[in-house]
């Protein structure tokens, strides 16, 4: 099919008013804890109008994985670990494909409230996944030996269809467009349901037959019970291969399947999808292996065990192992397990974008999420975070600062230590971050990833001047920079500062010649450049990295000049309600980092700050800052530190 024909079903099927579509509204990754009752997952994917597939699974238990599809209806279960027939009715079903999600009705015992599960949502979309049901007809049309096509809608050739029975047992016929054919009639076929290899069985026609309106299966004879017997009634699920039509300017693709060559070593294949994954299958097809399932809402941590689940598994989610790393390009194997990387085995996987709508599409208060919990409760921004950091409100205290991508880690500002890992600080919450403890009095601060707004990298040093990837979609004004696994300091970058210039998080030096940290680059809308220095190049450790953006009406990073005692300094940063969060420091001086927000307080009047290069609590005697419509004021009384004359104050305020 044609690129502008495919831009046409996607138009037609796609985001509301035919604008852009984004894996956002196409795919969720959703996790929660079981109320043992109906609960009803709010994810923003259409199901209702648009149809597709829930994928539901226990994490903590042994549970079969239920799929159910839009095309069979609900409370009709299939189960991907299993070759039984389909099973309908109450408990563990969907009882409503919705608007925005769906709702999930459990038995009691299957739902526990101390239990976890995950659901994997997939719209059905021109270039992302589509569901077919059909009637088998044995082998009636078409080529010799024969086989038989099935019109889809998928609008390009698929990556990957997986086929079921429902009136009967019989496994999930698997086609993958990374196996190569067993012979000129037939494709080579794997089984999700169980962990043989590809090849010996018949179920598709060649790589060849899969193409943009249809796909093909093929079986023995009539009776044979493949992928077509006479009468028998089947799913489809077919998925997309880099379809590059999505994201802001249509030119992006959200679904890869492709294939690589183990190498049986802890320093595994790299492989380049051209984004970031959310989700990734892995299956070794030249072998008997398991179906390998990981997303990064139930963790996929940089250098750190990965939660797995099996698609051919009932078994609880297991996170023992490091097995997989996910890069801002794709990911690599980091593991020489001989199911994920036997020495010159194939392997093949399915790996979905991460999320990629642009901040644009969101209010600040979802980018952005200030939170001070009471007694026995969890930090909660009220979406995915990617990026948090938390402090004692009532007395002095380290900072804990983490990220989705280290989940489990966490680290601090002042004295810049090393991480530390916990199973404490987790992040698998749709709304919550360090979820394994409360934080009573705690201001925490969580941040999302969004193009334009803010974007978190994880590398290796290597004190050789490099260029890093990263999907922040702008050119970073500002980043923060961290080795892992060494108390070293915090690496600031500031665009008014220029590219020969550092400062550190950790303490309240002014911004200072440093030619080395960003081998004078400036970084990109698509990377960073990082030079000899051991501070953001530490070899051979891991590092991790914050890029922060302005967004109109959003956020802001920039100056402004001090004025002493003779007037208020007003900040204009293009709000229209004032900024909840303001962080200031003198760029030319000796201060601290200052930190204010709404939670605590932006008032006509004395309001607390909180210092990220200090364990002291919250000054409270002060008043340094004003709300501002447009932004904020910083006040004719306010010290040196923010407001000396002549000084030249760097400021990041978000809306």
């Amino acid at each position: 099919m044609s690129r502008s024909a495919l831009k046409g079903l996607q138009a037609a099927a796609g985001a509301a008013g035919g604008g852009p579509v984004y894996v956002d509204d196409v795919f969720s990754t959703d996790v929660y804890k079981g109320p043992g009752s109906a609960v009803t997952i709010t994810n923003g994917i259409d199901l209702s109008g648009e149809g597709g597939l829930v994928w539901h699974k226990s994490r903590t238990t042994s549970q079969a994985h239920y799929l159910h599809d839009t095309e069979r209806g609900t409370l009709k279960r299939l189960n991907s670990n299993s070759n039984a027939a389909q099973t309908s009715g109450y408990p563990n079903g969907v009882a409503s494909f919705n608007s925005d999600g769906f709702t999930f009705a459990p038995s009691s015992s299957y739902d526990g409230s101390s239990d976890k599960f995950v659901t994997w949502t997939f719209r059905k979309q021109p270039g992302f996944f589509d569901v077919v049901t059909y009637t088998g007809t044995g082998d009636t049309t078409g080529g010799s030996p024969t086989h038989r096509n099935i019109p889809h809608n998928l609008g390009v050739a698929p990556g990957m269809i997986i086929t079921k029975r429902l009136d009967s047992s019989n496994s999930w016929y698997t086609w993958h467009r990374g196996v190569a054919d067993d012979n000129a009639y037939f494709a080579s076929t794997g089984f999700l349901d169980n962990d043989a290899d590809f090849g010996g069985y018949q179920g598709f026609a060649t790589n060849a037959n899969q193409t943009s309106t249809h796909f093909a299966v093929r079986q023995n004879s009539d009776t044979a019970d493949q992928t077509n017997r006479l009468g028998a009634s089947y799913v489809a699920y077919l998925f997309a291969h880099d379809a590059q039509d999505f994201g802001e300017d249509s030119d992006e693709a959200i679904i890869k399947c492709g294939s690589y060559t183990g190498n049986g070593s802890s320093t595994g294949p790299t492989v380049d999808l051209g984004f970031e994954p959310q989700w990734l299958m892995i299956k070794k097809s030249s072998g008997s292996a398991g179906w390998y399932m990981y997303d990064n809402m139930r963790g996929v941590a940089t250098g750190g065990n990965d939660a797995l689940l099996y698609a051919n598994g009932s078994s609880a989610e297991t996170n023992n192992q490091n097995i997989v790393d996910f890069t801002s390009t794709g990911f690599q194997i980091v593991n020489a397990d001989g199911d994920i990387n036997a020495s010159g085995a194939s392997h093949i996987y399915m790996a979905i974008r991460r999320p990629h709508k642009p901040a644009s599409e969101f209010a600040a208060t979802q980018l952005l999420g200030l939170d001070k919990p009471t007694s026995g409760n969890k930090i909660t921004p009220g979406f995915p975070a990617d990026f948090g950091f938390t402090h004692n409100t009532t007395g002095s205290g380290g900072w804990y600062v983490g990220a989705r991508l280290t989940q489990g880690a966490y680290t601090g500002f002042v004295n810049y230590p090393a991480e530390s890992s916990h199973a404490n600080y987790a992040w698998d919450s749709m709304t919550q971050f360090f979820t394994g403890y409360t934080w009573a009095d705690y201001m925490s601060y969580g941040f999302r990833r969004a193009p334009g707004f803010f974007d978190v990298v994880t590398y290796t040093g290597n004190q050789t001047a490099r260029q890093i990837s990263h999907n922040l979609g702008a050119v970073p004004e500002m980043m923060w920079v961290k080795c892992r696994s060494q108390t070293r300091p915090w690496a600031v970058y500031l665009a008014s500062q220029g590219n020969t210039k550092v400062a550190q998080l950790n303490d309240g030096g002014a911004f200072t010649a440093d030619t080395s940290s960003w081998n004078n680059t400036s970084p990109t809308s698509t990377h960073f450049t990082v030079g000899d220095s051991a501070t953001t190049n530490f070899n051979p450790e891991p590092m991790i990295a914050y890029l922060f953006a302005s967004v109109p009406g959003i956020s802001k990073i920039g100056t402004y000049t001090g004025t002493g005692t003779s007037s208020n300094v007003n900040v204009d940063c293009g709000f229209t309600n004032g900024a909840r969060f303001v962080l200031i420091k003198w760029a030319d001086d000796v201060s601290n980092w200052y930190v204010w927000d709404s939670v605590q307080g932006i008032v006509a009047g004395t309001e607390p700050y909180l210092r990220l290069s200090s364990q002291d609590a919250p000054v409270s005697t002060t008043d340094w800052i004003d709300p501002l419509s447009s932004g904020f004021t910083i006040t004719n009384a306010a010290g040196n530190d923010v407001n000396t004359s002549g000084g030249t104050y760097m400021f990041y305020a978000i809306a």
